[in-house]
């Protein structure tokens, strides 16, 4: 039997990262840290649902102080998390300062990006009648 456990991705800035997913809905569940290995592992799940988790990792400065960076080659394709109204969070987010890559301008799906450029894709429960200002709103990069 196969049980799906977490997700895991690299990020260079915990705390950033733990706010842009509390705006999605999801709360810290534990974090585990080593000094020996310099690497922090925080985990975080939806309310209810702690046994499907995304685990942010964060591996600290080497000790000349520079820190390792992240680019596509180490991303893959994305999260995706339903939520119980699309048009508040991604309304949230923006507001937040997140770009909406792909609005949720069909009431049912919208595509953002996190600080390392994870993407995650939203789907409402059900869906939502077409609202401005999403209906009219373009994508914005890829997603």
């Amino acid at each position: 039997m196969t049980r799906y456990l977490h997700t895991m991705i690299r990020v260079t800035d915990r705390d950033a990262t733990i706010r842009f997913f509390e705006m999605i809905g999801l709360k810290e569940t534990r974090r585990f840290s080593s000094e020996q290995g310099r690497f922090t592992l925080i985990y975080l799940a939806a309310p209810g649902q702690e046994d499907a988790e995304v685990e942010l990792t964060h591996n600290w400065p080497a000790e000349d102080g520079t820190a390792e960076e992240y680019t596509g080659g180490r991303n893959f394709g994305h999260l995706a998390f339903q939520v119980s109204d699309i048009y508040e969070t991604c309304a949230r987010l923006q507001d937040a300062g997140v770009i909406i890559n792909r609005p949720p301008r069909d009431g049912h799906m919208a595509f953002v990006r996190t600080l390392d450029g994870i993407s995650i894709e939203l789907l409402q429960d059900g869906r939502l009648e077409p609202a401005e200002p999403w209906v009219s709103m373009p994508n914005v990069g890829t997603w």
